[in-house]
């Protein structure tokens, strides 16, 4: 699978959808790097009891699975670009609404509505980023893309120790900026170019039937990725480490997964596409596999930033292989397939580590998702390489 098409599919590049598209994801990323943590640290502080904080959190989720179901309904009412920049101005909103008002159930609302306009935000400007885009630069402005998403999820949390918990001031800053970017994405627009197709329901189900190793690969990312996230740290507290140390893994895995995906980018535009991603399976497997023989505190952070930039680096792979391999309303359809394959791989990756670190101790979670990624990269090693549409 070569990374380059024939001259006659080559074009300039829209670089006006291009800068609006990683903006307006990147600044999604921030918001919700910053959310995350403070809805659940807001609540809590408040006296309200885990149960309540996680299923304030479904809200959220059920607001991404929503979205991704209404996705053909939404794009053939309403121009691509303008739906991006309802749902920035809707992400703004609902931020603004959890500082105006401490009611749960209306926090509950906000969240869903977070959720449904931040699913919209990645699955369109993914899919206007790839019609923006030559194959020739897709997997250097997907790797630029990538690399804001980490950068902003990375640098939302830092935010909160200056802004604190208690004074809502956290929400209203953070909707300020997405309504700017918002503002900033409209102008843009009216010097781009391109806009995807209109998509439909049956498209997303029809991409899954035809493109098994896309959708794989973004399976063992989600897998793999909230493995790290949400079991690691318990698993280095159950070994002996500080929950100081376990905090910090969490941030060492963000920021050289940001740093690396350029890079990453760079490799898929001159590599064969998915033995870059065979690559990036194998690194992931190993960093993995090899956790519980580490005793070095440093050896095991920097192990951790592997597994952090190989996990993302798959996503990136599937990403610019999309572009490639698919055109019109299946570019669409394929980023709506993305967002349900990921959450159903996140979901089995923090319920799965989580449920074998119960039963057979600390030491299998590390080794379960190792090896998960080495079923994985066998298979797509074996599987047919695509060719471009």
């Amino acid at each position: 699978m070569p990374g380059h098409q024939t001259a006659a599919t080559d074009f300039m590049p829209d670089w006006a959808a291009i800068v609006a598209v990683i903006l307006g994801a990147s600044a999604f990323s921030v918001a919700q790097g910053i959310t995350y943590p403070l809805i659940s640290l807001t609540l809590e502080s408040r006296g309200v009891t885990p149960a309540i904080i996680g299923f304030n959190a479904v809200g959220f989720a059920l607001g991404l699975a929503t979205s991704t179901l209404m996705i053909g309904q939404l794009t053939a009412r309403l121009r691509t670009d303008k739906l991006i920049i309802i749902s920035l101005a809707g992400c703004s909103i609902c931020l603004a609404t959890f500082a105006a008002t401490t009611s749960l159930p209306v926090w509950f609302l906000a969240r869903f509505l977070l959720g449904f306009f931040a699913s919209l935000i990645f699955m369109l400007s993914e899919a206007w980023m790839n019609s923006a885009c030559p194959d020739r630069l897709r997997g250097r402005v997907s790797g630029l893309y990538g690399a804001g998403i980490c950068g902003g999820f990375a640098a939302g949390p830092l935010v909160i120790p200056l802004m604190g918990t208690q004074s809502g001031f956290g929400f209203a800053l953070t909707a300020v900026y997405v309504a700017l970017v918002a503002f900033a994405t409209a102008l843009l627009t009216l010097s781009t170019r391109t806009t995807p197709e209109a998509s439909s329901t049956r498209d997303v189900f029809v991409f899954f039937r035809n493109a098994p190793v896309l959708i794989a690969m973004v399976l063992a990312f989600g897998f793999s990725d909230i493995a790290a996230i949400s079991v690691m740290p318990v698993y280095f507290v159950k070994t002996g480490h500080s929950q100081a140390f376990a905090a910090l893994s969490v941030t060492v895995l963000a920021l050289p997964t940001a740093l690396a995906q350029p890079f990453i980018g760079m490799l898929l535009d001159r590599l064969p596409r998915q033995r870059v991603a065979i690559a990036m399976g194998c690194i992931g497997a190993f960093a993995f596999l090899i956790i519980p023989f580490l005793t070095s505190p440093v050896a095991i952070l920097a192990d951790f930033a592997l597994i952090g930039a190989a996990s993302f680096s798959l996503y990136t792979c599937a990403l610019t292989m999309l572009g490639e391999q698919y055109r019109g309303s299946m570019l669409v359809a394929g980023s709506a397939a993305f967002a349900l394959a990921y959450a159903v791989g996140s979901g089995m990756g923090s319920g799965a580590t989580g449920s074998i670190m119960d039963m057979f101790g600390a030491h299998a979670a590390p080794i379960s998702v190792g090896l998960i990624l080495v079923v994985f990269t066998v298979f797509l090693s074996f599987a047919k390489e695509a060719k471009a549409a």
